[in-house]
């Protein structure tokens, strides 16, 4: 029986080595390429997508961009106008400033025309309505002035402009009659009128009706004067002789004799408030 040659099996094991090897290797380089196919595959596909969605995000960055340029100059015309605006509006402030001083001008400028206007005028308050019915109303009030004053204060009949009852409806019969309103020619014999009224108030009276006369006042001085009401009584009742002037000054005529003039109703407030505490406590 012939004996092996141990360099041949050596040699055929080396040799079935190197095939198996040479097998694996290129099942090896064939599994590679597979993966290599699927990974270009998936990354082209990647980049497919990518490629579209940065698209996608492109456009709509430029769509902002086009928007955000938009309201760049929208706003920048805004902050424009917002400054034209400032402008105007402190030019028509500027501008209501100096019509609301003309306003009052022309207002004060106003209330002394018509206050003048009524410096003749006297309104009579308490005589019945229809008395003075007749052709000629004023020579009838005029009349009853001298009726009322006497002849040693009016020694003939004054003469009047007018003489009428004040513009409101007719009242009822249990109502208040209405104020008839004066117009002497001469104010100087309404000043004479007025300062008997002064001196004799209270005690006028004409066919058992009792008569007040007062100043024809304008509304606004009215409102004026009225504030002084409750000053004046406290002045009368703590012996003072208070003259309100017009439109609407307060003067007093202190014990002495001397004369103190209040410029307004507060003023007024703080003298009686003065006199009652240099009067001390009621016993």
């Amino acid at each position: 029986m012939p004996r092996k040659d141990p360099q041949a099996g050596k040699k055929t094991e080396e040799s079935l080595a190197t095939h198996g090897a040479n097998l694996a290797g290129d099942a090896t380089i064939g599994l590679s390429t597979e993966l290599i196919a699927l990974l270009d595959q998936h990354r082209a596909s990647i980049a497919a997508d990518f490629k579209a969605s940065s698209e996608v995000i492109n456009n709509k960055l430029d769509k902002i961009q086009a928007e955000v340029v938009n309201q760049e100059g929208r706003i920048g015309d805004l902050e424009t106008n917002a400054e034209e605006v400032s402008q105007r509006l402190a030019s028509l402030e500027a501008t209501c400033v100096s019509i609301h001083e003309e306003n009052k001008l022309l207002k004060n400028k106003l209330s002394d025309l018509e206050g003048r206007s009524r410096r003749q005028n006297v309104r009579m308050v308490g005589l019945p309505e229809s008395l003075e019915l007749g052709p000629r109303p004023t020579e009838f009030v005029s009349q009853l002035l001298v009726d009322v004053f006497g002849a040693q204060t009016l020694s003939t009949l004054p003469e009047l402009d007018r003489a009428h009852r004040s513009l409101l409806p007719k009242p009822g019969l249990n109502e208040k009659p209405r104020t008839i309103i004066i117009r002497f020619h001469r104010f100087q014999t309404k000043d004479l009128v007025m300062r008997e009224v002064r001196r004799r108030r209270g005690t006028l009276e004409f066919r058992g009706h009792k008569l007040q006369f007062y100043e024809d006042y304008t509304a606004e001085v009215q409102k004026q004067r009225v504030q002084y009401r409750d000053a004046m009584a406290e002045l009368f009742n703590r012996g003072f002789r208070p003259s309100l002037l017009f439109p609407a000054k307060l003067r007093i005529t202190l014990p002495d004799g001397r004369n103190r003039w209040l410029g307004s109703v507060s003023e007024a407030t703080r003298f009686i408030q003065s006199t009652k505490e240099d009067a001390g406590p009621s016993p």
